[in-house]
């Protein structure tokens, strides 16, 4: 129980990191489509047709989902950014 608590609380750290990281002029473009298919798993109708699966997948592989993406896109966010830093200096 205190991993799903601490997992939920990342959670909200991760979305702040991934709406940042959609904002940023240099992003990769799989990011948008991947932050689009995450939010239509977020809002499935599957969840209205099987209860219990749409508890599992809302309260477990959500964040799991969304802690993945966000540490697979930051590694090229923070390398694009450090190059541009480095152009501009």
């Amino acid at each position: 129980m205190r991993r799903l608590i601490r997992l939920w609380r990342l959670t909200g750290r991760d979305l702040r990191v991934l709406w940042d990281a959609l904002r940023q002029p240099d992003r990769p473009i799989w990011l948008v489509a991947a932050s689009v298919l995450l939010l239509f798993f977020a809002i499935e109708p599957l969840n209205l047709a099987f209860p219990v699966l749409g508890v599992v997948d809302d309260f477990v592989l959500l964040p799991l989902l969304l802690r993945g993406l966000v540490s697979f896109a930051l590694p090229g966010i923070r390398a694009r950014r450090d190059e541009r830093v480095a152009t501009k200096a």
